[in-house]
């Protein structure tokens, strides 16, 4: 049996919902492409007890800086208009 996240660990980590806000995506998305492939771009996350999922930030950081910070691009930037 793996130890608890202590809180300030809990602190290195995102909810599926943060995530989607980090990555300009809905959380949604998220949890089809996690339930289908068991990550997200290669990021897994930890399950928790109550079925919940927490992000690895140093993952989704380096995720991010793999694609030259294209994943975060928002509606309002000027290709989207």
């Amino acid at each position: 049996m793996s130890q608890p996240l202590s809180v300030s660990a809990l602190d290195r980590y995102l909810t599926t919902e943060e995530l989607a806000g980090f990555v300009a995506c809905k959380a949604p998305s998220i949890r089809k492409r996690y339930s289908q492939t068991g990550s997200y771009h290669g990021v897994r996350p930890i399950k928790l007890r109550n079925r919940r999922l927490l992000w690895p930030m140093d993952s989704i950081e380096q995720l991010v800086a793999c694609a030259g910070g294209r994943i975060a691009v928002h509606a309002e930037s000027p290709d989207a208009a």
